[in-house]
């Protein structure tokens, strides 16, 4: 063999092994390394992670939100239906100023008269919004009545109620203010 096939075939040798290690190299870059792969995944989870805790995180701020609002306005229909009333008691008043010696009987009666559908209008709106009065007849229970004095009573028995000093309200099934209440001895 000669010198130019030795050299000829040294060189097709070289270049042979040249293209196998390129090939081995495009082999390892198109295969994913498994670190990088894994980083990706541990990237993408973490982006998933923030995305999630950011909803969850709005999500509690509007509930918030939405509570401190259902709290602020709870009493809204209750004070629409009181501003009936306060009406009522405004006309009470101009009438009363409007009134003069001749006609002063007259503007007493009806001032009588508007003060008691006033009342009656007030307790509608009381029962309409779960307020009840608290009844009073009877035995003393020591759960909605609160007893302040005790005194004697022949017509009732021990531990009655003899008189009322002060009404009592519940609403829906808890006492506002406990009815306050003589008992008899």
């Amino acid at each position: 063999m000669s010198q130019e096939e030795k050299d000829l075939e040294q060189t097709q040798h070289e270049e042979q092994q040249t293209e196998e290690t390129e090939a081995q190299n495009d082999e390892t870059n198109t295969e994913v390394d498994p670190l990088e792969a894994a980083q990706a995944e541990a990237a993408e989870y973490k982006d998933k992670y923030i995305r999630a805790h950011a909803d969850f995180e709005n999500a509690k701020k509007r509930l918030e939100k939405d509570k401190a609002n259902a709290v602020a306005y709870a009493n809204e229909s209750f004070a629409k239906d009181i501003l009936a009333v306060i009406d009522s008691f405004e006309q009470a008043l101009a009438s009363i100023e409007g009134a003069d010696e001749e006609n002063s009987a007259e503007v007493l009666e009806k001032m009588k008269e508007g003060v008691k559908l006033t009342y009656e209008q007030l307790k509608k709106i009381l029962e309409k919004n779960h307020i009840k009065e608290i009844a009073c007849d009877g035995e003393f229970d020591p759960e909605v009545h609160q007893a302040i004095m005790q005194v004697e009573s022949e017509d009732h028995k021990p531990g009655d109620i003899v008189q009322v000093m002060q009404k009592g309200y519940t609403i829906k099934d808890r006492v506002l203010r406990p009815a306050m209440v003589s008992t008899c001895k």
